[in-house]
C-alpha cells in the first residue's frame, strides 16, 4: 500500500487527486493509469485493474492510497471547526462514551470522523443519512497526522461493517 499526498497550493482537488493517483499508479505498475470509472453508489474503481485506490481532499491538501486490496482514505485538518452537535447524530453509543471521555472533544469528533468517511469510501456504501453504526474510537492508531491533518486508511479485513 503506498500513500501519497500533496498541498492544493491554488489547485482542484480533483486535478491534485487524479495526478497522485496517476503518480502512484505508475511507480506501481510502469504502466499509465487506466481509465476510472464510478460505481453506482459513487466509488470510484479502475476499468481494467486489480489494484484499488481512494482519495480524499481538505480545503489545503489531497491525500491518495493505492493498494492490492479495497482501501478508503479520509483527511481533515486539524484546525477545521466542527460543530459538537453533530457527535449526537453520527456516533454510536460506544463512540459517544469515548468521545464523552476525551480531554479535546473538537478533535476526538474530527477523528471519529475520518474513521467514518474512511469506512464508507471502503466498502463503496456512500454516505447515507448519519453514520451512527460504527465502533471507532478517537486513539485509533490508524489515523496519521500529516502536515496539520488526520488522515485514516482502512483496509480491507481491517474493518467490518
Amino acid at each position: 500500500m503506498q500513500i501519497k499526498w500533496e498541498r492544493l497550493d491554488g489547485r482542484s482537488g480533483h486535478e491534485v487527486g487524479r495526478a497522485l493517483l496517476a503518480q502512484l499508479y505508475k511507480e506501481e505498475t510502469g504502466a499509465d493509469c487506466p481509465p476510472v470509472l464510478i460505481a453506482p453508489r459513487g466509488k470510484p474503481y479502475f476499468e481494467s485493474s486489480n489494484l484499488h485506490f481512494s482519495i480524499s481532499h481538505t480545503k489545503k491538501h489531497v491525500f491518495c492510497v493505492l493498494s492490492s486490496h479495497p482501501v478508503g482514505i479520509d483527511a481533515e485538518e486539524k484546525d477545521r471547526k466542527v460543530h459538537l452537535q453533530l457527535a449526537d447524530k453520527i456516533l454510536s453509543p460506544s463512540e459517544q462514551a469515548r468521545y464523552e471521555a476525551a480531554p479535546d472533544k473538537s478533535q476526538a469528533l474530527l477523528r471519529l470522523w475520518v474513521l467514518k468517511e474512511a469506512a464508507v469510501k471502503l466498502t463503496g456504501e456512500g454516505l447515507c443519512g448519519y453514520p451512527n453504526h460504527t465502533n471507532f474510537s478517537p486513539d485509533d492508531p490508524r489515523i496519521q497526522e500529516i502536515d496539520g491533518c488526520y488522515v485514516a486508511v482502512l483496509k480491507e479485513n481491517d474493518y467490518a461493517l
